[in-house]
């Protein structure tokens, strides 16, 4: 029985994204199940308590406690690994879980960071906030132009950390030249590669050293769980980022893993019909609306980046109107199929309005900043018929006055 093909590296490696989203990392257990086993354990048990000494020890292999391992929770790791052209991953409770462990584990007082203007407002709280409560300093930058990370690098820039596609403005960073920069500096780029996935973009392939996942968007990609990810070298996995994972407990959860685990099988499916409708309904509203802010369209003055990053345009991207939070909020309150929603990489389609609640949390100034005005509306394309989407927005569109 194959019971740990998954897990073989020398199988492994040799197959292609759509077979290891389907298979990587699958360990049967001695019943030889076809989908992966759930293991709902906080603990194990040991034959000999010489046998959990060895175990914490290091000296034998096997599992002790659910906050550091779990068989289902490694199946995860192993796929999104895989997926990422990694050689290690940790998974999270959350994506930004996800994101704090990547800088927090790397970082010291004295440190300095260089980090994207544009980003979601979580993640600027914590280079605005979090980190300089650390003695952390981070320098902001406009990451669409790779000479400011070179202009705003310091004799202690430990590290830079970026979102492309940035969310909700769609700004794209050059990657190969950003990372080339840090990487000549010696110093390490964290990208968050949420908006793509490993499905759309391989940062790593770039030159980036650690990429960061909210795997609660596409690759659940249906609402169901909240999930994150960090993945990079065995080094840095595994004596950087788990002595902070281990002592500091922002677990995912074994169902959430295996919810993900689904999810991963029909993610490259999901994420290019949805990058196919989100092109439709971007096109429609270009000639409807003062500004689309979405790469994939060939006005886009990314474009060309895009298509040589990208392997197709992912289901989300922003666009706006000219009236301001009450033409935004009208536009909203008039759709009857996009649900007015927070979330992003849905298969349902989700529209929100950014300045008034995911960056909500962010001065205006710094809001108005990263571009984030009361004009701008971000739109997660789903899998519904793209004709229907159209009609729906049609019909808003019109109750607004545009």
């Amino acid at each position: 029985m194959k019971r740990r093909t998954g897990q073989d590296p020398s199988i492994t490696r040799n197959w292609k994204p759509a077979t290891q989203a389907v298979r990587g990392g699958t360990a049967r257990s001695e019943f030889g199940e076809t989908s992966e086993a759930l293991f709902l354990t906080s603990g194990y048990a040991y034959d000999c308590a010489a046998d959990a000494a060895a175990r914490f020890a290091g000296e034998q292999q096997g599992m002790t406690y659910s906050r550091l391992q779990n068989p289902t929770v490694e199946m995860l790791e192993q796929r999104i690994a895989l997926l990422e052209g990694a050689e290690a991953c940790r998974s999270m409770a959350t994506g930004m879980a996800a994101m704090t462990a990547a800088l927090l584990c790397q970082l010291e007082q004295g440190d300095h960071i260089v980090a994207g203007r544009a980003a979601f407002g979580s993640c600027r709280w914590l280079t605005d906030t979090l980190l300089p409560k650390f003695g952390i300093q981070a320098t902001i930058v406009d990451a669409r132009d790779p000479q400011q990370f070179q202009d705003a690098v310091q004799d202690n820039t430990k590290l830079f950390f970026f979102e492309t596609p940035a969310n909700p403005t769609m700004d794209v960073v050059d990657l190969e030249a950003v990372c080339g920069i840090a990487r000549a500096r010696g110093i390490k780029t964290v990208v968050d590669n949420a908006f793509a996935t490993p499905a759309l973009q391989r940062p790593m392939e770039w030159g980036a050293d650690i990429v960061a996942y909210s795997a609660t968007k596409m690759m659940d990609g249906q609402g169901r769980v909240l999930a994150g990810a960090v993945a990079g070298t065995e080094d840095f996995i595994t004596n950087t980022l788990l002595p902070f994972h281990r002592n500091t407990g922002p677990t995912l959860s074994a169902f959430n893993a295996w919810v993900v685990l689904k999810g991963l099988e029909t993610l490259d499916l999901r994420i290019r019909r949805q990058s196919e409708n989100a092109l439709k309904v971007g096109a429609f509203l270009e000639g409807r609306v003062p500004k689309v802010n979405f790469p994939a369209l060939p006005s886009h003055p990314q474009h060309a980046l895009f298509m040589r990053q990208m392997a197709a345009a992912g289901p989300i991207f922003s666009f706006e109107v000219d009236g301001g939070r009450g033409q935004a909020h009208g536009l909203l309150d008039a759709l009857e199929l996009i649900d007015i929603s927070n979330n992003i990489g849905d298969s349902r389609s989700l529209m929100t309005h950014p300045s008034s609640t995911t960056h909500s949390g962010v001065s205006e100034e710094k809001r108005l900043e990263m571009g984030v005005t009361e004009n701008l509306l971000r739109l997660n394309v789903g899998l519904e018929d793209a004709d229907d989407l159209v009609a729906d927005l049609d019909q808003a569109l019109r109750h607004v006055g545009l």
